[in-house]
């Protein structure tokens, strides 16, 4: 394929998602990135609920940055789905569609006869794949699945911090990226699955079993007897030895990984502070005298200049970046993770890249986030739907 053409993992298949908030958007992109036909199906008197919310209030020129951040290289349609008009419509793209993704509330798909027994029939060939807090067949169904309170439920919060603080919640959504991630990877697995059979299937994944599989490590050494309490300092897990952990510098803060008290005391010239501790044995058991020790010898430390220190060194360290420090990082810079593109209303905006690199395949933005409605028509025509139908839906009010 020559330059304008580029290879794309997915061209040729057709996704139509009815998805929200996170978890399903963030999935559907995974796979809009690697070349899928993602067709949103919106609303078309409000719009997604993504397109009305952004976290910290971040509006680019009043288009949603939760919006921008979820939607590249994806088309919108707008039907109104409580008509029979807009049902059928919807119908119409699922027939000639490989995958569906949904993550509304389960039972809503199926309310609105759009859910996978209702839909198999007349594509048998079809993967359809479902996101929910807590599973369609759970008894807990009903209850909302969101990122924080999954972190709640699955013991995140509580294994996280010292045991003196408060549990504490992630910086950043994890369970619905990591649900995300699922979704994209069940999609993934079905069609190869269809290619080698032919056969369609139900995929689902659940925000609970996101959450739990997020912690794998620490879960499963529980699991299997372990009861390592979390240490009263905060040391970076219940579950590492010692000095594993984040300790103040003069001018912010240090992460410290797998390395020994021996090898710190080599690399900070000898500090005799924790000569004491050098016995392995003792990493465990004395965790906190570790880490109050080794707080003391790093404190009046530079960040910069410690980090350059136990890095020649050959110590596992890193700076603890805000996120001003994190784009600065030179590191970070490296990867260059970052994608600017022009959108139609917000203007220059900046987003994260596809987070997969590919020897021969290409993963970069072909179209910005859609306007509300925007590829309706062009979708529906794609599908069979004549001038005079696309024309009737637009005077009925099922699309705008």
């Amino acid at each position: 394929m020559g330059r304008e053409d580029p290879p794309r993992g997915l061209a040729g298949i057709r996704i139509v998602a009815f998805t929200q908030f996170l978890l399903g958007p963030v999935g559907a992109q995974y796979l809009s990135d690697l070349g899928a036909d993602v067709v949103k199906v919106e609303n078309p008197h409000a719009g997604a609920w993504e397109r009305s919310w952004a976290g910290g209030d971040a509006f680019v020129e009043g288009v949603s940055a939760f919006f921008l951040l979820s939607h590249r290289n994806v088309r919108s349609v707008a039907l109104d789905l409580k008509r029979p008009a807009g049902r059928a419509a919807a119908l119409r793209l699922i027939e000639h569609a490989d995958v569906v993704i949904e993550n509304f509330r389960p039972g809503v798909m199926e309310s609105l006869g759009l859910g996978y027994d209702d839909v198999r029939g007349g594509n048998p060939s079809l993967v359809y794949a479902s996101a929910s807090g807590f599973g369609a067949d759970s008894p807990f169904r009903a209850l909302p699945g969101q990122d924080l309170l999954m972190q709640a439920l699955t013991g995140l919060t509580a294994a996280t911090g010292s045991a003196e603080q408060a549990p504490v919640a992630a910086g950043a959504p994890v369970v619905d990226q990591h649900a995300a991630a699922l979704l994209a990877m069940g999609v993934l697995a079905a069609l190869v699955h269809r290619e080698r059979t032919g056969e369609g299937q139900h995929v689902a994944v659940n925000m609970l079993q996101a959450g739990l599989d997020l912690q794998t490590e620490p879960v499963t050494y529980h699991l299997n007897g372990s009861r390592i309490a979390a240490t009263q300092e905060p040391l970076g897990s219940a579950f590492h030895a010692a000095p594993y952990g984040l300790y103040p510098t003069r001018d912010g803060h240090v992460a410290v990984s797998l390395s020994t008290v021996a090898a710190l005391r080599a690399a900070l010239d000898g500090a005799p502070e924790l000569e004491p501790f050098e016995d392995p044995a003792l990493a465990i058991s004395q965790r906190d005298a570790i880490y109050r020790a080794l707080a003391g010898v790093l404190a009046p430390w530079g960040t910069e200049e410690l980090v350059a220190k136990l890095r020649a060194a050959g110590v596992w360290c890193a700076p603890v970046n805000d996120y001003d420090a994190v784009f600065a990082d030179d590191a970070v810079r490296a990867v260059d993770p970052v994608v600017e593109l022009d959108h139609p209303e917000a203007g220059p905006i900046k987003l994260l890249r596809h987070p997969i690199s590919y020897s021969a395949l290409d993963t970069s933005v072909r179209t910005p986030p859609p306007a509300l409605g925007q590829h309706t028509r062009e979708a529906l025509a794609e599908v069979g739907c004549s001038e005079q139908q696309l024309a009737e839906l637009t005077d009925s009010g099922v699309t705008p």
